[in-house]
């Protein structure tokens, strides 16, 4: 029965860690896009 607690509780900390890990990487996918967005309209400000 400890043997089974411990499983579940690691197979639910691994679970845990994969989606943060996965939440991060899609928040920093979306500040590369809004950083390419910012430069853009930079460029666009230079231009007149």
């Amino acid at each position: 029965m400890k043997l089974f607690r411990r499983l579940f509780a690691l197979i639910a900390l691994i679970a845990v860690a994969m989606k943060g890990i996965l939440s991060f990487l899609s928040w920093f996918e979306k500040q590369e896009e809004v950083s390419t967005v910012w430069t853009d309209d930079e460029e666009y400000e230079d231009a007149f």
